[in-house]
């Protein structure tokens, strides 16, 4: 006897139903977002920047390719973009043949670190032209977007959030609601703000216990395990002490555009923050002295360069 159909129709509803969702920016983060969308059953158009290994493998799971983000646009119910920051965002937006161009309503996710006070300002923009912003910045690494599991900042009206959510579930595991919009942008930055205060700081504890002929196995002897240990100190020790470079894949130069944007923010809200200053100076040191593409974790070794030092002695001899 021949299997009822419902089962495959109700399958067939549910994928038909399915918003059309347009990618940009298929980086280290944006190609294993964007991998789970398209294995997960959303119809997804995908675009090429530098390079296109990320877009033709994303072809063979299905996905279709836009040349332009107006392309794009015309061919999506909504727009995620995963991009450096707000220059790029807007660029997209506003640019030759950008998302306006296409002049149709849109759901547009931001899953860039942007800056709060140009987020903020862009949502009103947008909505004149029927646009909808959500910013939805991301948490974790490039191993947690392929695998599905980021966490995710969302800002935006709850309407909108509603509508994101079964888009951004596809590739989070935790997606916290943060409030209106540019509210998402703000608490990524907070977090990354901790994050890379905690790297100037062991930066500078390790060159002056260095200095002091303290070598990096004691200290990380004294600090792993005890109330200072965490998830970012084993990674960023991955590399102080086995040289593990993709340990922490985070370069340098968006440190630094972050910690920039979080000095503006400061500005904005005419708050003092001289600890937020002088991490971001650690990092403009950093990519100054033409470390910029160079992993976090490798402030460590510039900061111990600056002092006529080196960190680079561990049990490999490497």
């Amino acid at each position: 006897m021949q299997k009822p159909a419902y089962p495959d129709s109700e399958a067939n509803s549910e994928e038909s139903m399915k918003e059309k969702i347009g990618f940009i920016g298929l980086g280290a983060m944006g190609s294993g977002m964007a991998a789970n969308l398209v294995s997960k059953g959303w119809p997804l158009t995908v675009m090429a920047h530098r390079k296109r290994e990320a877009v033709d493998r994303l072809k063979e799971l299905g996905a279709a390719e836009a040349a332009t983000p107006k392309a794009m646009a015309l061919a999506s119910d909504v727009v995620i973009l995963c991009v450096t920051g707000s220059e790029e965002v807007q660029q997209l937006i506003s640019g030759p043949e950008g998302l306006l161009m296409a002049a149709k309503p849109l759901l547009l996710i931001d899953c860039s670190t942007s800056n709060p006070a140009i987020t903020i300002k862009l949502a009103e923009e947008l909505a004149r032209q029927g646009i909808t912003l959500v910013d939805a910045p991301l948490a974790r690494t490039p191993k947690e977007a392929a695998e599905g599991k980021l966490d995710i900042m969302a800002g935006g009206s709850p309407e909108a959030i509603a509508r994101a959510k079964p888009i951004l579930e596809a590739f989070a595991a935790r997606i916290v609601e943060t409030g209106p919009a540019g509210t998402g942008h703000t608490m990524k930055l907070l977090n990354n703000f901790v994050s890379m205060g905690y790297s100037a700081i062991y930066s500078e504890a390790l060159m002056i216990a260095a200095k002091a002929g303290l070598t990096p196995q004691v200290f990380d002897s004294v600090l792993r395990g005890s109330r200072m240990d965490c998830g970012f100190y084993q990674a960023f020790f991955e590399f102080v002490l086995h040289r593990d470079e993709n340990a922490q894949r985070f370069a340098m130069a968006n440190a630094l555009k972050d910690m920039s944007y979080l000095a503006s923010l400061a500005q904005a809200l005419q708050a003092v923050n001289p600890v937020g200053a002088a991490v971001r100076n650690s990092f403009a040191t950093a990519v100054a002295s033409g470390h910029g593409q160079s992993f976090v974790p490798a402030l460590s070794d510039v900061i111990a360069a600056t002092n006529g030092i080196t960190l680079a002695t561990n049990p490999n001899g490497k």
